[in-house]
């Protein structure tokens, strides 16, 4: 069934909110998934995206907004409160950040989502990386998969990050192919530095990442085993 467009989906949440409470995940005024305003400013912001952070192994990650702010709230209420109908403004973040990161790149480039763990699906329901890059009309190829039980990295510093994901991911279907790497929010950047080393393990060209977000730039990733 083709994805209805953002125009309707937006009317039928509209709809839905005289029956059920739904608010700004942006500055919480009432009656509205994301206000005018908060789509102006996540708008705004992601037209005006900082120069790219370079992670261990030279990868380079094209965010389109700091995660501070509406973008943070937003990212927060999408994920954490399953407010999927966010996923139309965020994805569309997401298409600015892949247009810097497809600038110098062919034309059969294909977007790979993160995987999420077991226990992050079972919680949300959805894939977070993959929602976000179809909205952005992206075309996505789902080639990695997780391999290995992580601990949940929201609980970790940036060391214990890195060996928390290294050697999680197996790439399938990888070989011979131009991959961008695609996930929501790059932090220390570990979980994208591990799907980048899966999928050239796995045979694939990976010409960088992207994500709709980025935490403050301050102390890259450390080294992380192959």
């Amino acid at each position: 069934m083709p994805a209805l467009p953002e125009s309707v989906r937006d009317a039928l949440s509209g709809a839905l909110s005289l029956l059920l409470p739904v608010w700004c995940a942006g500055c919480d005024a009432p009656d509205v998934v994301l206000c005018g305003e908060c789509r102006r400013t996540l708008a705004a912001e992601a037209a005006a995206p900082g120069p790219p952070r370079t992670l261990h192994g030279g990868l380079r990650v094209h965010a389109a907004v700091e995660f501070s702010g509406v973008a943070a709230r937003t990212i927060r209420a999408f994920k954490e409160e399953g407010r999927t109908a966010l996923a139309g403004p965020l994805g569309a973040a997401l298409a600015v950040s892949a247009a810097a990161a497809l600038t110098a790149a062919s034309d059969d480039v294909v977007f790979v989502p993160v995987p999420p763990s077991r226990a992050a699906y079972r919680r949300r329901g959805h894939h977070i990386a993959e929602l976000l890059a179809r909205r952005a009309g992206l075309p996505v190829a789902r080639m990695l998969r997780v391999h290995a039980p992580t601990a949940d990295q929201r609980l970790l510093g940036r060391t214990e990050r890195a060996a928390n994901v290294s050697g999680s991911m197996r790439a399938r279907g990888a070989a011979g192919a131009a991959v961008i790497v695609v996930d929501d929010v790059v932090t220390t950047g570990a979980t994208l530095v591990e799907a980048a080393r899966s999928l050239r393990a796995g045979g694939a060209r990976v010409l960088g990442a992207v994500t709709v977000a980025s935490t403050t730039r301050t102390g890259l990733l450390p080294a992380i085993p192959t």
